[in-house]
């Protein structure tokens, strides 16, 4: 993809009687709703917006007929988020979001041991202006090990309506996970999720943890391990993780919180395909939303099971 130049962001506007003695940041976050209040609260206090020519505070009341200027140069990519070339999969393409199907093994963010070729990079080489929005547009996550649909907001105005979105719980969330136990029913947890008091890479079930609920009903059986299909009506970080392993159903392949060998019984070719699988077999397999600028649309995506993970499902149907 040609390399894009993001042109001055240039707008005017003149105060009303109506909106006469009312905050500035207020006024705009109203008038100018393509940016988020924060960004232009940044603008304010950093002076590229200005009234009558000159610079103010965010809680300036502003006066019937004087001129609000905005003046501001596209924000430049940090130096951990460079624009990096990669092969991604694009299940959504709309003015306004991408849903991209993130592969096994593609961490998301720039970090500490991954300073690029992350999702992050290759997403601002898929539509660079991206890089003018918080996280390059990302308002959720993935592990690294975890496949599948993510919901990427292009424009300001979207991203500030999707993050709300996600808050209200109006986006669904459906994965296919792969555990250990032969599971009866489906059912609800509902436990609050935590940092681990002494591991601070992991989380936990723990009574001051936060608000954390997690669905799940029997999508396919085995022996020995259930495919499940999870619905999550909050997203708490590694909380399909944590929840399945908390009701004593871990992840195949979890290498943090999954069992460290295979259950008794399994048939050779069983044993030797869970040795192999590389990752814990948790796949973000639908979403499904409200378009952010148009609730009469309903974005709909759904992710192909990874090859991996079809392969584990084709060795245990065998059995």
């Amino acid at each position: 993809m040609p390399e894009s130049v993001n042109p001055l962001i240039a707008l005017d506007c003149v105060i009303t009687a109506e909106q006469a003695g009312q905050r500035l940041d207020q006024v705009l976050a109203a008038h100018w709703s393509d940016y988020s209040r924060s960004r232009l609260t940044q603008w304010i206090r950093g002076g590229e917006i200005t009234v009558d020519g000159e610079t103010v505070k965010p809680s300036y009341a502003v006066q019937l007929g004087q001129q609000v200027c905005l003046r501001a140069e596209p924000q430049a990519h940090r130096p951990d988020q460079q624009a990096q070339a990669m092969t991604l999969t694009v299940l959504v393409d709309d003015p306004d979001l991408f849903v991209i199907d993130k592969p096994a093994g593609l961490v998301v963010h720039p970090g500490a041991g991954n300073p690029d070729q992350t999702l992050v990079n290759g997403l601002l080489h898929l539509d660079p202006g991206l890089a003018q929005l918080p996280r390059a547009g990302l308002i959720h996550r993935l592990d690294k090990d975890t496949s599948g649909c993510l919901v990427v907001a292009r424009t300001d105005r979207a991203h500030r309506v999707l993050v709300e979105m996600m808050k209200d719980r109006l986006i669904s969330r459906t994965y296919l996970a792969l555990v250990w136990g032969e599971v009866i029913a489906g059912g609800t947890i509902e436990e609050p999720i935590g940092r681990h008091p002494s591991d601070r890479r992991r989380q936990v079930v723990r009574p001051d943890g936060r608000e954390a609920i997690t669905h799940y009903r029997v999508e396919q059986r085995f022996a020995k391990a259930t495919l499940l299909r999870v619905q999550l009506e909050t997203g708490r970080t590694h909380q399909i993780r944590v929840h399945l392993a908390h009701q004593r159903l871990p992840i195949i392949g979890d290498p943090v919180y999954g069992r460290r060998g295979a259950p008794g019984g399994l048939a050779p070719s069983q044993r030797e395909c869970w040795q192999q699988f590389p990752r814990q077999a948790l796949h973000a397999w639908r979403l499904e939303l409200p378009h952010p600028l148009d609730a009469s649309r309903q974005i709909e995506a759904q992710s192909p099971i990874p090859a991996d993970f079809a392969a584990l499902l084709e060795v245990l149907d065998a059995q």
